[in-house]
């Protein structure tokens, strides 16, 4: 699976390092890792930032 990040909206809540650590990662405050090309057994909490992510 792909995944795209948009860095430019990224709010650095880490959300998506707590739901989903083996493809997402804090470092430091603000500054987010990912993995781009992440397993598709991860699909489910990878969903589950996004759902999370999404701006009201």
């Amino acid at each position: 699976m792909r995944l795209v990040v948009d860095l430019d909206r990224c709010q650095g809540y880490a959300q998506c390092a707590f739901l989903a650590p083996d493809v997402f990662a804090m470092h430091g405050e603000e500054s987010l890792l990912y993995n781009p090309h992440a397993a598709e057994a991860q699909r489910e909490q990878v969903m589950r930032v996004a759902t999370a992510c999404r701006a009201p």
